[in-house]
């Protein structure tokens, strides 16, 4: 069912970063050469106060950079928000939706971050839409139920491979040192990929699934391994340019 997909590899720097980490940002930009990111695209995305010189910092490198939230609108009364069509115009080109810590921290429904999803299409924007079940949930075994459901109410009819990636995050795995079973990583994405083929028919075969939830460099190559894992979101590993592009490199070395 799976077609030949260019892998992602995407760093969220979370509330994370000052001036003072453009040195990382610098060295990952000049690690990564337009061969390689032919064969594994590489990208970063900073906190907003970041994104322009980020943006501007890796114009000469294949390095692709994006936001991690945007508003459901193009403009308005929103004190504090940022919408799609400011982060295009800072020269982002992704920007991260329904992330597990807007959904909790920010009561975020599925609803808006299809809204949120739609207003990344509308700018030109690739949105990475995320989705994943908490601890509770998969103790229950609603893994699966979880996924359809969020999936169903959280991606826009008409998305296609080029505009939307999914990534599949669970809950309990984020940032606490905690990773699924290859075997349990590889059900959910097979999962994903079968129920995208049957809501959007043939683009949902070439569509990036990515996994997130406690990446890092000593994992990733097994990761990247499981069946319809098209590369990783990662948090606190993206960090440091080392990591970043040991991360990269086990990518990198994935057969074709």
């Amino acid at each position: 069912m799976t077609e030949k997909i260019r892998p992602l590899l995407a760093g969220n720097w979370k509330m994370n970063g000052t001036r003072d980490s453009l040195t990382e940002i610098k060295a990952i930009a000049e690690a990564i050469t337009p061969a390689q990111a032919l064969k594994v695209e590489a990208l970063l995305c900073p906190p907003a106060t970041l994104l322009y010189v980020t943006t501007a910092l890796c114009q000469d490198s294949p390095l692709a950079v994006g936001a991690q939230d945007c508003h459901q609108h193009r403009s308005g009364a929103h004190t504090g928000d940022i919408s799609a069509e400011m982060i295009a115009d800072c020269f982002g080109t992704y920007v991260i939706v329904g992330h597990s810590e807007r959904r909790r921290d920010h009561a975020e429904t599925s609803e808006l971050v299809r809204a949120k999803a739609e207003a990344a299409h509308a700018a030109d924007l690739t949105a990475i839409i995320c989705v994943g079940e908490t601890l509770a949930e998969r103790q229950q075994g609603q893994t699966i139920a979880v996924l359809q459901k969020q999936i169903e109410a959280s991606v826009p009819q008409g998305s296609t491979a080029q505009n939307t990636v999914i990534a599949y995050e669970p809950v309990w795995a984020i940032g606490t040192g905690m990773v699924p079973q290859p075997s349990e990583i590889a059900e959910a994405h097979s999962f994903l990929r079968s129920d995208l083929v049957t809501r959007l028919g043939r683009t949902g075969k070439s569509m990036r699934l990515l996994y997130g939830g406690s990446a890092n460099p000593s994992n990733a190559a097994a990761l990247v391994g499981i069946e319809n894992v098209n590369g990783l979101l990662v948090g606190g590993a993206s960090l440091k340019a080392v990591d970043f592009i040991a991360m990269y490199g086990a990518c990198l070395k994935q057969p074709a």
